[in-house]
């Protein structure tokens, strides 16, 4: 993990806290995890946090727009000694890769990419979890911005429809862990 974090920082990229990442293992680990989708791949701090909470054959599919950070993260699975059977990294946008992977076929949807296009996460997320499977929003609280009803910046607003796309949704029970910048935990019925 420390070289994930020595990566990120290398790298100019914000990482998961460790109370995100040790919840992040606590979900894999309670839901023995096999197949995880991680949207926001960055170096590997998250997907590193997932591998170790899922199934010993459980594959971790994480999809970033930077390949730059999939070869930070892909040295970080393998110095762990992560077999690469396990992790299914795919550089390109999620909206476009998304689309393509089978419904009702993930345990585990990890959402940490573009807070623009949360919203369509949350969407394409329904559709990828299986009964039972669970949702995860980082960055739930944004800053702390997202209570401020004030506030109107693109990011803040965004994550606001997103958060309150998830509550509307019939099939999704969902509660916010106040860890890290936040997360948003649904399970979906």
């Amino acid at each position: 993990m420390r070289l994930a974090r020595a990566a990120s920082r290398q790298l100019a990229l914000g990482s998961a806290s460790q109370g995100v990442t040790s919840t992040l293992t606590f979900l894999a680990k309670l839901m023995h995890a096999r197949a995880v989708v991680e949207i926001g791949t960055g170096a590997g701090v998250s997907g590193l946090a997932l591998i170790r909470g899922m199934a010993p054959d459980g594959i971790l599919t994480s999809i970033d727009l930077e390949n730059e950070h999939q070869v930070a993260a892909r040295q970080i699975f393998a110095a762990e000694g992560i077999p690469t059977r396990r992790v299914r990294l795919i550089a390109g946008s999620a909206l476009t890769v998304l689309p393509k992977l089978s419904d009702g076929a993930y345990d585990l949807v990890v959402v940490d990419g573009d807070p623009l296009e949360f919203v369509e996460y949350v969407a394409q997320a329904q559709r990828l979890l299986r009964s039972g499977g669970v949702l995860v929003l980082h960055h739930a609280l944004w800053k702390g911005l997202i209570a401020d009803e004030a506030n109107e910046d693109d990011e803040t607003l965004i994550i606001r429809e997103s958060l309150q796309a998830v509550q509307e949704m019939d099939d999704f029970t969902a509660t916010l862990l106040p860890v890290g910048d936040g997360l948003l935990v649904a399970v979906k019925a």
